[in-house]
């Protein structure tokens, strides 16, 4: 079992490969990439909508995000537009 301090933990992730948490020194639990989860899991690839589905507890939370009303205008390439 490889330890990582939390400094580097924090800095990169998922160069940490799957991280044991301990309980009074006993490994509880394992924190595994999507990719790693879904290879254990004998799943295919999950959307983010079905994972966040898939967790314990979550039934019956609304998910209604805000719609973005964005509007895009044609790109002045040629250096003359205002500033």
């Amino acid at each position: 079992m490889k330890s990582v301090s939390a400094r580097n933990f924090t800095r990169n992730v998922a160069a940490c490969g799957p991280v044991f948490i301990a309980d009074r020194g006993r490994p509880a639990f394992v924190l595994l990439g999507i990719e790693d989860y879904c290879r254990v899991a004998g799943k295919g690839e999950l959307s983010l909508l079905a994972t966040m589905g898939a967790i314990r507890g979550g039934e019956g939370i609304e998910f209604g995000p805000l719609r973005l009303n964005l509007r895009s205008r044609a790109a002045d390439l040629t250096g003359s537009g205002s500033s």
